[in-house]
């Protein structure tokens, strides 16, 4: 059994693989404790975990863990499944680089565009061969709504729901129009942009808010709710088989 830790920007999420890669237990708390994963090497025979953090790292886990189970940190210096042809890696979110990784697990041998819907909205694109060549960063739904209420004097603030009219008839209406729909739109731009140059893109939503903008993007996508720990599981399984 293999363990996969995912830091995120608002969730903290753990998942449990088993020697054929698949997701035997899944979870997600808003902050991660050494009893809680204690609870989780009593039940399962972990063999090696990866943990990785999209802010500032946890030492004490990452140190108790390390006195527990092989364990590695995964960052773009640690042996990895694609090559990151990217400028400045050191500055690639770990998020990213494993979603990445998931996404061309799930369509190996075929270019693939992985789109996060989270705090932020990111699309990163892999090609056929594996070459992971970057993408975007927009701000994401919630940080869309946040802001209008925030450097506006008399916008409300307002948070999603589905259905949506996209002419709002109400100020309430048309917020969610213009950030629902114009986030789905954007989608949309960069699906239809990586299709023209690649006819045969696999397409991965992922991220919080993917089953909501899901209702609204047009082209056919795959879901994936917990991709940057598949992508993680894939790079500890590569590490672990080359040592």
């Amino acid at each position: 059994m293999f363990l996969s830790i995912d830091i995120g920007n608002t969730w903290q999420k753990v998942a449990i693989f088993n020697q054929d890669g698949q997701q035997v237990d899944y979870f997600q708390v808003a902050q991660l404790n050494t009893d809680i994963l204690q609870s989780y090497l009593d039940k399962y025979p972990i063999q090696a975990v990866i943990y990785s953090s999209v802010g500032q790292k946890d030492n004490i886990i990452e140190g108790w863990l390390t006195t527990k189970v092989p364990t590695y940190e995964f960052s773009a210096r640690l042996k990895l499944p694609i090559t990151l042809a990217y400028q400045t890696p050191h500055t690639l979110g770990t998020d990213r680089i494993a979603s990445a990784i998931g996404g061309q697990a799930l369509f190996p041998n075929q270019p693939v565009l992985v789109i996060q819907a989270g705090t932020c909205l990111v699309t990163d694109f892999v090609t056929q061969d594996g070459q992971y060549l970057g993408g975007s960063i927009s701000p994401g739904l919630h940080m869309r709504l946040d802001s209008l209420h925030h450097f506006t004097a008399r916008l409300p603030q307002e948070a999603p729901e589905w259905p949506t009219p996209i002419t709002g008839q109400t100020t309430h209406e048309s917020i969610l129009s213009g950030v629902l729909y114009g986030m789905a739109f954007e989608i949309d731009g960069f699906i239809q942009h990586y299709t023209t140059q690649h006819p045969n893109l696999a397409v991965i939503l992922t991220g919080g808010d993917a089953p909501l903008l899901s209702n609204l993007i047009k082209n056919r996508i795959f879901a994936a709710p917990n991709l940057v720990l598949l992508g993680l599981y894939k790079t500890l399984i590569f590490n672990v088989s080359e040592t």
